[in-house]
């Protein structure tokens, strides 16, 4: 990615959410500012839930031109008319995924901090990769992402890297020129105006 380019914005919607209320949020937030690629990510295992999500978030997407991603449900993603999946298992369902969903579908995958994992699931033919987190977080084993493994990748490797996981605004600006998508979630959400917080990260890229 040449250095003069930023990157482009990645939301993950938050593991619950209100359906009564959050498909008006998110409205808001993709007609404030440009967003390349929604994921929905909920923590439910309930499928009515998760169907219903997913067609109300849907419906804000698309009419926006804004790709839907869904965390995990590989299944739901034809049926409920969604982009494509997002796999949390390092590449490993990388090519059963191509081969379900079709060569149109995104198929994109998140391998933590490992940059071989990364390559795997490139060359299983994964659209793009995610590394995460970046920033410091007491959750799982509380490892981090080496800011070389983005600045390597984006030197070396073509498929592009989506940098997720405890952003802050310093984080935000060091990783633009190695990142191709910087992912928000819970850092906009958690906020009382997700518009002004988004805003907030686009401008610490300049």
């Amino acid at each position: 990615m040449a250095e003069t380019e930023q990157p482009q914005i990645y939301l993950i919607t938050p593991p619950e959410f209100e359906l009564s209320v959050f498909p008006d949020t998110l409205a808001r937030v993709l007609d404030s500012h440009p967003v390349a690629c929604v994921r929905l990510a909920l923590a439910s295992r309930d499928e009515d839930r998760i169907a219903r999500a997913a067609d109300a978030c849907r419906e804000v997407t698309h009419a926006r031109d804004v790709a839907l991603v869904i965390e995990s449900h590989l299944m739901l993603v034809e049926r409920h008319g969604l982009d494509g999946v997002h796999l949390p298992d390092a590449g490993r369902s990388v090519r059963a995924a191509r081969k379900e969903l079709g060569e149109d579908a995104i198929v994109g995958c998140f391998c933590g901090t490992s940059r071989h994992d990364g390559m795997n699931a490139g060359e299983a033919g994964a659209d793009y990769i995610s590394f995460g987190p970046v920033g410091a977080t007491p959750l799982d084993d509380g490892a981090r992402v080496d800011m070389d493994v983005f600045d390597w990748w984006s030197k070396v490797i073509e498929l592009p890297v989506v940098a997720e996981g405890a952003l802050d605004l310093a984080l935000v600006a060091q990783l633009t020129p190695m990142a191709d998508f910087l992912a928000f979630g819970e850092e906009i959400w958690r906020e009382e105006d997700p518009v002004a917080a988004l805003g907030r990260f686009i401008a610490a890229m300049s």
